[in-house]
């Protein structure tokens, strides 16, 4: 019997929340009230005949379940079971079951059924089931397009007035991009629905207009909006000139959102009052949860569970708010007293305190806001959830980002990739990095970077820059490369600038930077910035401006503000830094240069990466998924066979602890051999004297491994000689942003120190294995460094691309070293390989669908 799975939350179509999770003998009287619920029709479609109640036998049997042959799920709202599916193997050890389910009417047409499926697929295919099979009526149109619309490779035949389907259950492309297309669209509705209110209930606002929940009161009445603004008050008869009201429901009007700023304590007494007015989600102000220690996290997975149960998500708790400058809708749901003018930026931040500041600044910047969610805790609601809202919404057109964890970081990486192809993502994560799993440190600082940019993410360190970044990218275009054309009125300035865009990365363009002069008046300057911008070695320009020496310039000529149009008048990205005079609104102002250029080079980074191609994860031949699982399993894990599921052959190695047992693994071998002290930092130190290569006979791995021995031990390895290569080395670590990421860099103790290693988050497509070949500063000598023959980076790039496919397809293997691995011009050799396996929990963004 296998473990049986815990509850889980899932979303439907139209963005509601139910619970899934597996049958239980108590069930039988919610399945027989279901099963009364149901419609004629209902009972025909699903048993074939009218079936008007559940005979006791049939109904133990249903409950009653081994979890592996027999598995079945139930759907609950509140309480009560909504739905039920189930699969049955047919025979012992069959490798094939019937699948079946049924949705009360109410509920059907809402997304269950797909849900259903994944879930029983997934179990099914742990319980090494390949196929399912199902009779279905053919007027049974909606189960029949359940199955045909998941991507499975669906084989149909008609018999005796029943449609017989037959189809494998494993994973595939198509069935992954279906998934994750529903997952999408339901993730985007829930938060649509908590963004467009058509009206909001407010808890916890007291009568005297003191505390938070008074002043989001006051801040949803004066801001505009157009919907029902219900204060719940338990006795007061008007709130903030409101009328209030003992329960929300008592308003007799349409409540979508509920703001709760009551006691923690209380709060669960809120969920129900909210989900008995319609209520689809809340947003908790209130503090005292999870961040104030144990009994705290406890009442805010009580909260949660409570308002899923009711459909509703949560964003928070220990939240800022929600808000919507949509003219149509002009949502003030937060503690900020102003929102920054209406714009096309949708700003996310974790933190409730520091949004507050982030609105202001970007108010007194002037940087347009569609949207803004602040998520506290995230215990429901996270910065993935409007990632997805985000794609779609026509009024966002930049994303910002301020991230102190991440919850589901391999999520994360993955709709960046996506999302940044249509819409820039520019995110301030926190600059603390938890260890990655395994004995790896994985990647520093600066690969943590690249590792954004080539996710499509513009990664920022700071307030002002996440700022400087925003304001750039929703007032300019993007440009088309990097070479920068700088114009100012000061030698110092220019050349302040040139040396900031090399620092950056930027390239000064031929014939800049181009100083016109401190006598040059605002016509001058103009000239000079018009023939800058219809220059066409230039993609960019900086322009830098000096007030002018007193007296030297009439007012009308010093007014360089007049000159900044001719800047954009090409449909060239523009920065500006003024150290006198004021931008006109719209210019992307910077108060210092290297501000100014490090905010374009940023941007510069990242239309470079769309410009790139994406690449595709290719086929990959000798990849046996099932040897794989077989190689996995707890009673006998075997770390060279799951390699080599994988397409990679490790150099075979025999253990020795003594010199008689060194000579006969040598013998068996062949020689000549290698002798390694077997300890996993000794195996590549030549340099230390703990590998001794080319020994040709008995009498010389007796000698050898008797010097050995007594500096590093008696455990040593013994393995055939390859042919020499330049070594590299391969990695698989999680990190803590981006999940699963494989770096490559080449061997040595310097390249060690130096951290010289580059890194992609999984899955690795052709162009990014190809890349990470290229990236380390080492990488020449792959190429033939000093007239050396180049390697085969071809094999290397191969190896990468396995190590990718297995880090994606086997969630269990958390970490992975593969050195030396020694490149030559004729192939590939691995020494050496340590994997690190963790439990079976289902990686995050793995298996199906659930909250």
């Amino acid at each position: 019997m296998t473990t049986v799975e815990q509850p889980v939350d899932v979303l439907l179509s139209d963005g509601t929340t139910v619970q899934l999770r597996p049958i239980c003998p108590a069930d039988g009287p919610g399945i027989v009230a279901m099963h009364s619920r149901f419609s004629e029709r209902t009972r025909y479609l699903r048993y074939f005949s009218p079936y008007p109640r559940i005979p006791d036998r049939d109904l133990q049997r249903f409950v009653n379940v081994d979890h592996r042959d027999r598995e079945a799920f139930v759907v609950l709202v509140g309480d009560r079971i909504v739905a039920v599916g189930r699969y049955e193997r047919l025979g012992p050890q069959a490798p094939e079951a019937e699948v079946a389910f049924v949705v009360e009417d109410a509920y059907q047409g809402r997304g269950i059924g797909s849900v259903l499926l994944e879930h029983l697929a997934d179990t099914a295919g742990r319980n090494d089931i390949a196929n399912f099979v199902a009779e279905v009526l053919p007027a049974n149109g909606a189960m029949l397009r359940v199955f045909s619309d998941f991507g499975y490779q669906v084989q149909r035949q008609f018999a005796d007035g029943v449609v017989h389907l037959t189809f494998p259950i494993a994973p595939t492309d198509a069935t992954l991009e279906v998934q994750r297309g529903r997952e999408h669209r339901t993730e985007a509705r829930s938060i649509a629905r908590l963004l467009a209110p058509r009206g909001v209930a407010v808890y916890g606002a007291s009568a005297t207009g003191q505390g938070v929940g008074a002043a989001v009161l006051g801040h949803l009445r004066d801001g505009g909006y157009p919907g029902t603004v219900i204060p719940v008050h338990p006795s007061a008869a008007t709130v903030a000139g409101l009328p209030a009201y003992s329960s929300a429901s008592d308003a007799g009007v349409p409540v979508d959102l509920a703001v709760v700023a009551v006691p923690p304590e209380t709060a669960r007494e809120v969920v129900a009052d909210a989900a008995a007015a319609g209520a689809h989600g809340l947003v908790v102000i209130s503090a005292g949860f999870a961040e104030a220690g144990g009994e705290g996290a406890a009442m805010q997975r009580a909260l949660v569970r409570a308002a899923h149960a009711a459909g509703m998500r949560v964003v928070g708790p220990n939240c800022l708010g929600v808000a919507n400058t949509d003219p149509a809708v002009r949502l003030n749901a937060t503690l900020a007293p102003r929102l920054p003018v209406p714009g096309r930026v949708g700003i996310f931040s974790q933190s409730g305190a520091f949004g507050v500041a982030l609105l202001a600044e970007a108010d007194r910047r002037g940087l347009g806001l569609s949207s803004f969610v602040s998520a506290g805790n995230r215990a429901d609601v996270s910065g993935n959830d409007l990632l997805q809202y985000w794609q779609d919404d026509p009024g966002t057109d930049v994303i910002m980002l301020y991230l102190e964890t991440f919850g589901n970081p391999r999520k994360f990486a993955r709709l960046a990739r996506r999302i940044g192809r249509d819409k820039p993502v520019v995110a301030l994560a926190s600059p603390a990095r938890p260890p990655g799993v395994g004995d790896a440190a994985g990647p520093d600082e600066v690969a943590v970077g690249a590792l954004f940019a080539h996710s499509g993410v513009i990664r920022v360190d700071t307030v002002a820059e996440l700022l400087d970044v925003g304001v750039l990218l929703a007032h300019q275009p993007l440009p088309a490369g990097s070479r920068v054309g700088v114009v100012g009125n000061s030698s110092a300035l220019t050349g302040l600038a040139a040396t900031a865009c090399a620092a950056q990365g930027l390239t000064v363009a031929r014939g800049y930077p181009r100083d016109v002069g401190p006598r040059a008046g605002a016509a001058e300057f103009a000239a000079a910035l018009a023939e800058t911008g219809a220059d066409d070695e230039v993609d960019a320009l900086v322009v830098v401006f000096a007030p002018p020496l007193p007296g030297q310039l009439t007012d009308t000529e010093a007014d360089f503000t007049t000159a900044l149009p001719s800047a954009f008048a090409a449909g060239k990205p523009a920065v500006a830094t003024l150290l006198v005079g004021r931008a006109p609104a719209g210019v992307p102002a910077y108060p210092s240069v290297e501000e100014a250029v490090r905010a374009l080079a940023r941007v510069a980074v990242y239309a470079d990466w769309l410009r790139r191609p994406a690449g595709l994860p290719p086929e990959l031949p000798r990849v046996d998924r099932e040897a794989a699982h077989a190689a996995l399993r707890p009673e006998a894990l075997d770390p060279v066979g799951l390699l080599a599921a994988y397409g990679i052959d490790v150099v075979e190695s025999v253990p020795a602890r003594s010199a008689v047992e060194a000579v006969d693994a040598a013998a068996r071998l062949g020689f000549p051999v290698a002798l390694k002290a077997a300890a996993p930092g000794l195996r590549h130190r030549l340099d230390l004297g703990a590998v001794r290569l080319d020994l040709p006979d008995a009498a010389t791995v007796h000698r050898t491994y008797a010097e050995m021995a007594a500096v590093f031990g008696a455990a040593v390895l013994v393995q055939p000689m390859v042919p020499p290569g330049v070594a590299c080395v391969v990695e698989l670590v999680e990190d803590p942003a981006f999940g699963p990421v494989v770096g490559f860099g080449l061997g040595g103790v310097a390249t060690e120190l130096l951290g010289d290693q580059a890194w992609r988050a999984v899955p690795l497509t052709d162009l990014d294995a190809a890349e990470l070949v290229d990236e380390p500063r080492a990488a020449p000598l792959l190429r033939g460094h000093r007239g050396a023959a180049p390697v085969d980076r071809a094999a290397l790039a191969d190896l990468l691309l396995r190590v990718g496919r297995l880090a994606d397809e086997q969630p269990r293997v958390r970490a992975l070293t593969l050195n030396p691995v020694l490149a030559r011009p004729d192939g590939i050799s691995v020494l050496h390989a340590t994997v690190r396996i963790g439990s079976a929990v289902p990686r995050p963004d793995t298996g199906p669908r659930r909250l």
